[in-house]
C-alpha cells in the first residue's frame, strides 16, 4: 500500500490544482531532487495530472513534470481534504511531522504528502522507460505476449512494475483469485483461455475495487486475509503462501 488504485485516487483528487501556480515547495530534505524541486517549481502553472502505475506525475508549465510515488505509507491532502483518510496498513494520524512534501499556491491552496515511514519519493522528470503498460490499461493480447515468455511465477510477473505497473499484493491477490488461477503457476503455463480469464479479471475487478475505495475492498480483503475462512466462492481452503518474498492468499480448490 498504496498500490496503483490508491495512485489513482489521489491522481483525481490531485486534478482539483490544474489551473492553479505554486507559490512555494518544502521538501524533505533527505529527497534526493530536494534542493531542484525547491527552486525549479515555484511559479510555474499545473496543467494537468497523470497516472502511470503507482506514479502520479503533475504537468507543470513551463515544461516540467513533478513525479509522486508513495511509497508504502503516503498519503495526499488537498486543501485541507484527504481522499484517503487512513491506509488500510498505515496510520491513521495525520502529524505534521510526516510532511514529506508541502506545494502552496498562489491561491493559498496546497497539498502535501504526508508518509510516517519516508519511502515516498518526488522527482523531476522521471522517465518511465523502467515501467511496463499500466494494469487498468492492458489490452488481452498485451498479457498474452507479457505472460507467454515468462517462467515466473505468475504473481512474480503481476508484481514486476517492468512487466505490468500498478499492480501491489493485494491487487494482484484479487484478480487471480477471481480468474481462478494459483499464484504460483509459471507464467507461461497458463492456457489461451486461462490468459483471457485474468485479463477480464483484472478489467471489470480493478474498476469496481476503484470504485468501492481503493485495492482493499476485493473479496480477498485485509480481514480474509488475516482470518482465513474457507473460501467465499467454493468453501474450500484458503491458503496463506509466500510467492516472490510477498504474502500471498489463495483458495486450494478452484484456482489451479
Amino acid at each position: 500500500m498504496p498500490e496503483g488504485l490508491e495512485a489513482e485516487i489521489y491522481r483525481r483528487a490531485l486534478e482539483r490544482c490544474a489551473g492553479r501556480t505554486v507559490d512555494t515547495v518544502d521538501v524533505d530534505s533527505r529527497q534526493g531532487e530536494a534542493e531542484a524541486i525547491t527552486s525549479l517549481v515555484p511559479g510555474r502553472r499545473v496543467v494537468s495530472v497523470r497516472r502511470h502505475g503507482k506514479l502520479v506525475l503533475i504537468d507543470l508549465e513551463p515544461a516540467l513534470v513533478l513525479g509522486l510515488h508513495f511509497g508504502m505509507t503516503g498519503r495526499v491532502v488537498v486543501d485541507g481534504a484527504a481522499p484517503i483518510g487512513k491506509l488500510e496498513y498505515g496510520s491513521g494520524r495525520d502529524d505534521p511531522a510526516w510532511d514529506r512534501l508541502t506545494v502552496r499556491f498562489a491561491d493559498e491552496g496546497a497539498f502535501r504528502v504526508n508518509d510516517p515511514r519516508r519511502w515516498a519519493r518526488f522527482t523531476l522528470d522521471p522517465t518511465l522507460d523502467q515501467l511496463g503498460p499500466d494494469f487498468m490499461s492492458l489490452r488481452p493480447r498485451q498479457w498474452s505476449a507479457l505472460l507467454g515468455s515468462r517462467r515466473s511465477p505468475v504473481k512474480v510477473v503481476l508484481l514486476d512494475q517492468q512487466a505490468i505497473a500498478g499492480f501491489g499484493n493485494l491487487c494482484a491477490d484479487e484478480v487471480l483469485w477471481q480468474a481462478g488461477i494459483a499464484p504460483m503457476r509459471p507464467a507461461n503455463s497458463l492456457s489461451d483461455d486461462e490468459v483471457a480469464a485474468l485479463a477480464h479479471a483484472a478489467r471489470r475487478h480493478l474498476s469496481a475495487m476503484l470504485r468501492r475505495g481503493g485495492s482493499h475492498r476485493g473479496a480477498i480483503s485485509p480481514a480474509v486475509r488475516a482470518a482465513l475462512p474457507s473460501c467465499p466462492r467454493d468453501g474450500a481452503a484458503l491458503r496463506r503462501d509466500t510467492v516472490g518474498g510477498r504474502t500471498t492468499v489463495w483458495c486450494t480448490g478452484h484456482q489451479r
